[in-house]
């Protein structure tokens, strides 16, 4: 079997990896900069985790392990809600409780952000150092949990920041 990766796994693997050291590196950035750096990253892992083809042979499932632990979690959701400010809260109106409710329904940029570091962090630290066959089932499984969830969140959270982009403009 081919293990070979292909050119659009790579390029995700290099943009999870370019999150990370963003969302890692926040409390060393200007508000601008974090904000102009998110809007260039969340579309291009948007797009290459919708085109990612893993051709794996038959129905591998895939499971990552959590890498991230949840001090570690909070530190970098606490430096981009810092950065942020009071801007960090937004209205979500895309989430499912939002038809019943008579009140509008909260989100946090900074746990939207962290929620998906989390996702990329698990990922990255998963293939580091590991086969191209453990390679491909954890794109495998990057690519359900990017289906299932964390598709929605960037969605949302960039809806955010573009609301502070234009808000500095």
């Amino acid at each position: 079997m081919d293990t070979t990766l292909n050119t659009n796994a790579i390029a995700f693997i290099g943009l999870c990896n370019e999150y990370c050291l963003t969302v890692e590196h926040a409390r060393e950035t200007e508000l601008g900069e974090f904000i102009g750096a998110m809007l260039r990253l969340l579309p291009r892992l948007y797009i290459a985790a919708s085109d990612l083809r893993t051709d794996m042979p038959g129905d591998e499932e895939g499971y990552i392990d959590s890498a991230l632990d949840e001090d570690y979690y909070d530190a970098v959701r606490r430096n981009m809600e810092t950065l942020i400010g009071s801007d960090d809260i937004y209205l979500e109106v895309f989430e499912e409780d939002m038809k019943y409710s008579d009140t509008p329904v909260s989100a946090s940029i900074s746990e939207s952000l962290a929620d998906i570091f989390q996702v990329l962090y698990n990922f990255i630290s998963t293939i580091r150092d590991a086969t191209d066959e453990t390679v491909k089932v954890a794109l495998n499984s990057v690519k359900e949990d990017f289906r299932s969830y964390w598709s929605a969140t960037l969605c949302n959270v960039l809806r955010a920041l573009n609301r502070l982009e234009m808000m500095q403009e």
